[in-house]
């Protein structure tokens, strides 16, 4: 297939020099015709030593010359290809010709005999981008492309050519050296040393790869989005592009998207997944494209009051005329700050690539977003940011940890033992291959494929019946709630945590090395809705449980209560019998007028029942830990391995606490076990709902078995 390939790659390369020696003048937008040979001169009957012989033809016909002829690629009149003519020389210098001309970039690639990766000389202008430019030796092999950021992306394939031109010519890291240089970390600062940094046009493979390759300025201590997971098929450039026209192919996006059959219909497609209004106009149906509208003319009304307040000088921005900021007076603009730079940078990041919605379009708002929260703090009029959002629903939401949490592995790929849950494909692996876990690549979230197993009809796949960590099986009655407890279930329950405790072989108050902290995992809501019948929290021999809560008819199952997709709940549905109008009025509602808590006030809604009740026994386990185990602890949501050592006694973790070496290491069964249901009640914050009674089952247990006051409290009744 490879030598296949080569042949035809050779004759296309042929017929591309014979092209380009057509015409005496520079190449038109017309396609130039293929010159028609010479009749094999015959030879005379006598000897005749000098006659020729007749040359083998090189192709008959161009394979899709026509179609590269009308593309944008060949569009010899354009400003891409003309810029140059009136310079004197007239010639494309080495920092463009890469990308401008068809010498330029044989000259980058090497094939011309020089050094590969660089440009040796200024190129001549009357060329565009030619069929040899692309059909040559060198990229035949070539999968990998070095981005402005100095970042390598490898396994690229035969969309690494169009990767090297449309990847922009700046990154963060560019306009990070030219504020240090400039004004270092005066970023209000005016300074004639600094001017506007613009990424180029088009870069497209900028936009799709986001934080892997950081084409936009990414600010400090905030995680941006990776490369945009499309569907199978539809990765590359060259699945979604016609190669030749350049052409979107859209008769083949009708497939996912219904009704999309024009370039425009195209435009009006708004992912499944993005279900927030990013910015801030109330409508969270409009396509992601007019999302962008809207949050980069949000920016540019920041940047120009930022710059009038701040820099001292009114600023305009002209898309069509370079350098595109101008003063007032309609000059360059020269009140560049440090601030202001980061801002119109992301700015025109936004707008160069009109492909920006469909390439990387969360990247995008991320940009956004944060260049509009930046300036936000030095103007007197700010943008209301309660309004706006950055990030997806959690599945969605691909810059956060669940998703990130590998990319600095070696390999970087999500380990078997997490990639059920916390990558694309998981799922759908473990439910066709009845049970079976396999490294994954690192994903950006979940994806269309993950939950339907057929993106024409989105039929689902179905999960007849799900294991939990306790080995307990359930199901719902409606198998489409199986697919969410396959991993809202927590990743460990009662028996893991008695197996742990038995392994140790210790009483119930003795410290054992052999003992650690079992984390139940994040929003375990299935095992809470469960109950007793899972077995996910920790449940006190002797004791009795409720198992699943059986809510009214048609509100029994996750998908009843939660979208789908956007996963919030239902608030509208509540409120037919709860009278409630927003989510954070959920936690107010109260079912009972028992007093649970003991705090005497039965108005206040289950989830303040089931917080106060945890948080009298993160207390008693405090007490616990310093007065038996001998050793202070304390509490971090925020950093793993959540206990630590809380070596100053003042009931936090400090900052210089919630490090791993201080993990807090003096456990015993009793501690254990009630540390255990504390982080299980907080790491499922929807408890009250799923299953509060139960809930408050177990930590009332818990907070009497490690020895806390139990006084005024009561423990609800076994119920289900």
């Amino acid at each position: 297939m490879k030598y296949k390939y080569f042949i035809v790659g050779f004759l296309v390369l042929l017929a591309a020099l014979v092209l380009a020696a057509c015409g005496t003048a520079g190449p038109t937008a017309e396609a130039t015709p293929c010159p028609v040979p010479e009749p094999c001169p015959e030879c005379p009957q006598v000897s005749c030593p000098d006659c020729p012989e007749c040359p083998e033809p090189v192709v008959a016909v161009v394979p899709f010359e026509q179609e590269w002829a009308n593309s944008p690629h060949n569009a010899a009149d354009a400003e891409a290809f003309r810029h140059w003519d009136e310079d004197d020389p007239a010639q494309i210098p080495e920092s463009c010709a890469k990308c401008h001309s068809t010498p330029g970039h044989l000259d980058f690639l090497g094939e011309d005999g020089s050094e590969a990766g660089v440009v040796d000389a200024p190129a001549p202008i009357g060329t565009t981008i030619e069929c040899v430019a692309c059909h040559n030796d060198t990229n035949l092999v070539k999968d990998s492309v070095v981005f402005p950021s100095g970042v390598e992306l490898t396994d690229l394939g035969d969309q690494a050519r169009c990767m090297e031109c449309h990847q922009g010519r700046s990154s963060k890291f560019t306009v990070d050296e030219a504020i240090a240089e400039a004004v270092g970390e005066n970023l209000d600062m005016v300074s004639e040393d600094l001017g506007f940094i613009n990424i180029h046009y088009y870069a497209a493979a900028a936009t799709r790869y986001g934080t892997e390759v950081m084409g936009g300025y990414e600010y400090d201590g905030l995680a941006y989005d990776p490369r945009f997971d499309h569907v199978e098929g539809y990765q590359s450039c060259i699945n979604c592009h016609d190669m030749h026209t350049l052409e979107l192919k859209v008769e083949e996006c009708g497939g996912c998207h219904a009704g999309v059959s024009t370039l425009e219909d195209v435009e009006q497609i708004r992912f499944a997944g993005s279900l927030n209004d990013y910015d801030g106009d109330g409508d969270v149906e409009e396509p992601i494209k007019d999302e962008l509208t809207g949050l980069q003319e949000l920016l540019y009304l920041n940047m120009q009051a930022y710059a009038s307040e701040v820099a001292g000088s009114s600023l305009v921005y002209d898309a069509a005329s370079y350098p595109y900021f101008f003063d007032e007076a309609g000059e360059r603009y020269a009140a560049w700050t440090g601030r202001l730079v980061k801002a119109a940078y992301n700015y025109q990041v936004s707008l160069k690539d009109p492909g920006a919605f469909a390439h990387g379009g969360k990247y995008i708002i991320q940009l956004l977003y944060d260049s509009i929260a930046d300036l936000n703090g030095q103007v007197g009029t700010p943008v209301d940011m309660s309004i706006l959002h950055r990030e997806d629903p959690g599945h969605f939401a691909a810059a956060g940890e669940p998703w990130r949490h590998w990319d600095e592995d070696d390999p970087k790929e999500v380990p078997a033992s997490c990639s059920k849950c916390h990558s694309a494909e998981g799922l759908p692996t473990f439910i066709t291959t009845g049970g079976d876990t396999y490294p994954q690549p690192v994903a950006s979230g979940l994806n269309c494929a993950t939950c339907h197993d057929d993106l024409s009809t989105f039929t689902r796949y179905v999960s007849e019946e799900v294991t939990f960590p306790s080995g307990a099986t359930v199901s719902f009655e409606n198998v489409d709630a199986n697919l969410c407890i396959n991993c809202h279930q927590g990743r460990e329950s009662k028996v893991s945590v008695d197996a742990a405790i038995a392994s140790a072989g210790v009483e119930d108050d003795e410290v054992s090395e052999g003992l650690s902290f079992r984390n139940p995992h994040y929003f375990a809501a299935g095992a809470t809705l469960w109950g007793t019948e899972v077995q996910g929290a920790y449940e006190y021999d002797g004791q009795t449980y409720n198992g699943r809560f059986m809510h009214v008819p048609g509100f029994q199952a996750c998908i009843d209560c939660h979208d789908t997709h956007q996963l919030r709940p239902k608030v509208k549905q509540c409120a037919t019998c709860h009278g409630i109008a927003s989510e954070e009025e959920l936690r107010d509602i109260r079912m009972t007028d028992i007093d649970f808590d003991g705090d005497g006030n039965t108005s206040t809604g289950m989830a303040v029942e089931v917080m106060n009740v945890n948080d009298a026994l993160y207390t008693a386990i405090q007490t616990y830990a310093t007065e038996v185990a001998g050793t202070a602890i304390a509490f971090d949501a925020a950093s793993y391995p959540y206990w630590f050592i809380d070596a100053n006694g003042n009931g936090e973790v400090d900052p210089d606490e919630a490090v791993r070496e201080n993990a807090f290491a003096s456990w015993t069964p009793r501690l254990l076990r009630a540390a255990y249901n504390y982080t299980w009640a907080l790491k499922d914050p929807g408890s009250f709902a799923h299953n509060g009674q139960y809930m408050l089952q177990v930590l009332y247990d818990s907070l009497q078995d490690v020895g806390g006051d139990v006084t005024g409290l009561i423990r609800p009744e076994v119920t289900q």
